[in-house]
């Protein structure tokens, strides 16, 4: 077996989340036209704004590795945007479909951010400072859009979903 190092560890992940990214790209846009609430309808179309920029800056940490922005298939990331396509399926015009795209957002989310916490600290590790910044510019704003959907949860899907029970 070939030696492997952290930084071949870090450029696997960051092919990783790169085509995560990516497929988030092409979701969003079925969940925000599916989302009932006008909140969270905006919420989506903002988070798809903001990852096209995460996909910017993950092409600048591949440019500071000397590396291809190439990615490579996320099973993880396949799973949990199949899940909320049968959300959609199952709930579509349901009362709880909300609280279901805002579950599948959070878990797409819960992913996004076990990843770039765990690749900023590879890159603090490796001495990429610059890639460690991009990667905590990313992480925060993960974080605030996790915030964000559990506030559009408690304040307003939850108890949509909860009245037709």
């Amino acid at each position: 077996m070939p030696d492997k190092h952290l930084d071949d560890l870090f450029h696997d992940t960051l092919k990783d989340i790169y085509y995560a990214e990516r497929q988030i790209l092409k979701a969003l846009p079925k969940m925000a036209r599916n989302a009932h609430s006008d909140k969270l309808r905006k919420a989506f179309e903002k988070h798809r704004e903001q990852t096209e920029t995460h996909v910017e800056r993950l092409q600048q940490v591949f440019e500071i590795m000397g590396k291809a922005a190439r990615g490579k298939t996320c099973p993880a990331i396949d799973g949990i945007i199949e899940e909320g396509e049968e959300i959609i399926s199952s709930f579509k015009d349901a009362p709880a479909l909300d609280a279901g795209l805002i579950a599948s957002a959070q878990a797409v989310e819960h992913y996004e951010i076990a990843r770039y916490g765990t690749l900023r600290q590879w890159a603090i590790q490796l001495g990429l400072k610059d890639a460690a910044a991009l990667l905590e510019q990313t992480l925060k704003e993960e974080e605030t859009t996790d915030v964000l959907l559990s506030d559009l949860a408690e304040n307003g899907a939850n108890q949509e979903a909860a009245k037709a029970a």
